[in-house]
């Protein structure tokens, strides 16, 4: 595709409503986690035509409108704009942004990596409105990175609020493209809160709001009147630690009613309500989760989602009728499934994969049989076969404590068990997160395949606090991350020392970002029971991380100091005595480098011997170029020559 003799790429698509033209950028520049600067065009299939979106520089979180394909609306510069295709024109609704200070549209760095999403702005189902947040992040306190490379090194500064610090000021706003004006929506008078979601609902005179209060325990939802602004509550939930993220989502129905997720009896469950948020039934029960909703199909009543019904380690889909009754099992196989539904939800595209198994892709016919394969990624199993690959195998054990917990192992091929064997341990452990799944791959499936065919165990726990198990699980590490974490990881290494084929004195830890976090715990708290770890961009005291992330889990620094002090490996590192390793990009926007330097500070305050690899300009995911291949070198020599 080309305009004006310019060949163009297609980094992202996405079709109007009517499919008739398509909407697609090029030439995308990465910012944080979600979101991107790019040239956005609109190419039209009936006249093969293709326009730009504006013609003033990059933009972000271009979309059409849902009832007109020749309107655009965008964000540039931190200021909501719309395009006109036809009339060539473009008009700016927001004046006030400016880079630091003011956002509009798009949310600041900690809702964008907290509250996991990018745009910040909604068309109107009927296309006559614009809603946005505003952020006002001119209280909240800079961060400066240093960038590398030219002969005075340049600093990137942002703003990133820590535990205890101050938020943006939100303010959600409603553009009217008729009149041209926009209204301030009442959110209430207290603005040391949360908005982590807005959403219109089937009525295109009202918008819904999420707000969230500071402690993260009660959220309520609010119906704003699109013409005046005037809300009132019409949804509360309230938990005695901490809201889960699942429950900022909201499916709407005809008549505002509405489908919601909640924790209210343990377990991740959905419910569905009347517009006035009254309760009209649970749609899932049970002593399992619903990890997904995949999609409702109003028409007949029916609601497609995925559980762990049969396992925390698998997940299934399931349809199930809108009150709650005729459950059926859609999917199959044992493992990990999920769908995708046709808008007619006459057929979908099952991916299935399990622990041992790559992914295969196949379409079905709703309530009928299997019509084709659409990928089977039978290389992959077949090279994972010529490659030697062993299976991974699942198991379970009882702590000291009576806690029941999931677990894997890869063994070394051909393994002689009457020789004794070291064990590379690796983990998250963050809040909710899991890592024993019955799912192929992972971040580091390959490179653990390796190492066991150097003759290493490798094995993974998901300690307390993993997700999947329920609320009281998760929940009871609340105010005190790391501290039960640490202790299953400790009582994880101490059981698998008593394995006849391990060797008891070469049992080491390794993770990335929490798993590194935990790793320097294990190595201090349980400097006894490993004789090396690898911490891999890991935050060291969270008061250097993000308040929403942080003050979730651990409340205020300022409200829970013993917390934050008692569960810090800077606290603890005069009982190191393995061999250690510490790595990080100078540039981690999202887990800063001061983590790394605090505590490489106090082991060199204690006299601890320990080695550091930094990685110049990379950001938490440490890649680019040869990065990563240079990583993960380093990770590998450093366990063959300490574990």
């Amino acid at each position: 595709m080309k305009l004006d003799g310019k060949k163009l790429g297609i980094d992202e698509f996405e079709l109007s409503p009517d499919e008739k033209k398509i909407l697609f950028c090029d030439e995308s520049d990465q910012i944080y986690r979600h979101s991107f600067k790019a040239f956005y065009y609109v190419y039209d299939r009936e006249t093969k035509q293709v326009a730009p979106v504006s013609k003033n520089g990059k933009q972000q979180l271009a979309e059409l409108s849902p009832v007109n394909n020749n309107q655009v609306c965008f964000v540039r510069d931190n200021n909501i704009f719309l395009s006109d295709l036809a009339a060539g024109t473009e008009k700016q609704i927001t004046t006030d942004g400016k880079r630091n200070f003011i956002l509009n549209g798009l949310p600041d760095w900690v809702y964008e990596e907290e509250f996991g999403f990018a745009k910040a702005w909604e068309w109107s189902p009927d296309g006559k409105k614009i809603a946005w947040i505003r952020f006002d992040e001119s209280a909240v306190k800079e961060y400066s990175l240093t960038e590398y490379g030219e002969l005075y090194p340049e600093q990137y500064v942002y703003k990133y609020p820590k535990a205890g610090e101050d938020n943006s000021i939100v303010s959600v706003w409603i553009y009217d493209l008729e009149s041209g004006k926009a209204i301030q929506v009442d959110i209430g008078t207290e603005t040391d809160i949360y908005i982590p979601r807005i959403k219109w609902t089937k009525d295109p005179n009202i918008l819904s709001v999420t707000r969230l209060n500071r402690l993260q325990n009660k959220l309520e939802m609010l119906f704003a009147d699109a013409s005046t602004g005037k809300t009132n509550v019409f949804y509360t939930d309230e938990n005695k630690s901490y809201i889960a993220e699942s429950a900022y989502e909201t499916e709407f129905l005809e008549g505002n009613k509405f489908i919601k997720f909640s924790e209210r009896k343990g377990y991740d469950h959905l419910y569905l309500y009347s517009g006035d948020g009254k309760h009209l039934n649970a749609i899932t029960s049970g002593n399992f989760e619903v990890t997904e909703l995949i999609g409702i199909d109003e028409k007949n009543g029916v609601v497609y989602y995925v559980s762990t019904e049969g396992s925390p380690m698998t997940r299934d889909v399931y349809s199930v009728k809108l009150d709650g009754t005729r459950k059926t099992k859609i999917s199959v196989e044992k493992g990990t499934n999920e769908a995708v539904f046709s808008s007619d939800y006459k057929y979908y595209v099952l991916k299935y994969n399990s622990a041992n198994t790559p992914l295969k892709v196949s379409l079905w016919k709703n309530g009928g049989k299997e019509i084709t394969v659409l990928e089977d990624n039978a290389t992959v199993a077949e090279n994972m076969k010529a490659y030697g690959f062993s299976p991974v195998e699942f198991f379970t054990f009882q702590t000291s404590e009576g806690v029941d917990l999931s677990a894997y192992r890869i063994l070394p091929p051909n393994m002689d068990k009457t020789k004794k064997y070291p064990v590379l341990m690796y983990q998250y452990s963050g809040p909710g997160s899991q890592e024993v799944a019955d799912a192929w791959g992972g971040p580091n499936y390959v490179w653990h395949q390796f190492l066991a065919q150097q003759g290493y165990v490798i094995v993974c726990v998901d300690g307390r606090g993993t997700g999947f198990r329920g609320e009281e699980f998760r929940k009871c590490t609340y105010m005190q991350l790391g501290k039960f974490e640490t202790i299953d990881q400790i009582e994880s290494a101490k059981y698998l020392a008593t394995l006849p084929f391990v060797d008891k004195d070469r049992i080491g830890i390794w993770g990335w970002s929490y798993g590194g976090y935990m790793a320097a715990l294990c190595m201090t708290k349980g400097a006894d029971v490993f004789k090396t770890g690898i911490s891999v961009a890991p935050v060291t005291n969270w008061r250097q991380y993000d308040n929403i992330y942080t003050e979730r889990f651990m409340r205020k620094p300022q409200d829970n100091a013993a917390g934050y002090d008692d569960n810090s490996p800077i606290n603890f590192v005069k009982k190191m005595k393995g061999k250690y390793l510490i790595v990080h990009g100078t540039a981690d926007d999202n887990v800063h480098p001061q983590n790394s330097w605090e505590f490489i500070l106090a082991l060199v305050n204690a006299n601890k011997e320990f080695e550091m690899q930094m990685y110049p300009n990379k950001n938490h995911g440490i890649y680019g170029g040869y990065t990563r291949y240079h990583l993960f070198n380093r990770l590998t020599n450093y366990i063959l020559e300490n574990l």
